[in-house]
């Protein structure tokens, strides 16, 4: 096969209605659609639409894929779960971008590999968006790693490191989630680089039971009473992620003992994998 890309468009916060389902039959009469997907796959030929525009329009994530190398994922977040003043930090160019549209934040996040496009390591790109769109409820949530994440990948097509300082450091990169982990996969982070990060990532607090029930319960009466006022009235849905929000909140990513570069951490992967090297031998 000489070209094959991959397109899936993902709405999780409402389903398409029937005018937008109309207007995306539009742009493909061979996708597959429904009411939460988009989904399409190219051997000749390319989607008739820009992708970023779709997400802005009609979806919540989106997972490009083509076999000449190129990563793209796409996730949108209403800005009162994540806001740009958060977001923006984790910015690198063209490979780890943030932009602001109608009161959304739109994460777009790119990688490319020309030496992993070979026929052995065939992948199709289904089941990606899948292992990956968890990130989004952890974004809601206030979990700053799968920026982070995003920001790391982004380092290699750095034009100048020295130049560029690292943003502040989440907590839990050594304990990474499941969608987390999807997401280094997909975005191809260098594991020494993200060993070299996680030197300056406190422990995952927020899954120790004892530090959460110690937040909770510091708590002010009138928040309680509001949450459970909420649970009555409209079951857990949003409980879990709001609490969540303000704990991370409460527990502000730290700054490295000393602060460091993208330079600095590259150049401490680079060590990293010297050392590694040499050990296997």
């Amino acid at each position: 096969m000489s070209e094959y890309q991959y397109y899936e468009f993902c709405a999780v916060d409402r389903p398409l209605d029937r005018g937008q389902l109309a207007a995306l039959r539009a742009i493909s009469t061979r996708a597959h659609i429904t009411a939460t997907s988009f989904t399409n796959t190219y051997q000749w030929g390319d989607l008739k639409a820009d992708p970023r525009m779709l997400v802005e329009r009609y979806f919540d994530a989106h997972l490009y894929l083509a076999n000449w190398g190129t990563h793209r994922l796409m996730v949108k977040l209403p800005a009162a779960l994540l806001s740009l003043e958060s977001a923006t930090p984790y910015a690198a160019g063209d490979s780890a971008s943030v932009h602001s549209r109608d009161g959304s934040i739109l994460l777009d996040w790119y990688s490319h590999d020309e030496d992993g496009t070979d026929e052995e390591d065939w992948d199709d790109g289904t089941g990606h968006l899948a292992a990956v769109i968890g990130i989004r409820g952890e974004l809601a949530a206030g979990d700053l790693r799968p920026l982070y994440l995003g920001w790391l990948a982004a380092l290699p097509d750095i034009s100048d490191p020295d130049t560029v300082p690292e943003p502040l450091v989440p907590m839990g990169l050594a304990a990474l989630t499941g969608p987390q982990q999807a997401l280094v996969d997909f975005l191809r982070v260098d594991p020494h680089l993200l060993r070299a990060a996680g030197a300056a990532s406190a422990s995952a607090a927020v899954q120790d039971d004892r530090e959460l029930a110690r937040w909770i319960a510091a708590l002010p009466a009138a928040d309680k009473d509001d949450l459970l006022l909420r649970l009555a009235r409209y079951g857990s849905t949003g409980l879990g992620s709001d609490l969540l929000r303000g704990y991370r909140r409460s527990q502000p990513p730290s700054a490295a003992a000393e602060p460091r570069t993208a330079a600095a951490l590259i150049e401490a992967a680079d060590s990293l994998r010297s050392a590694t090297a040499q050990g296997g031998r």
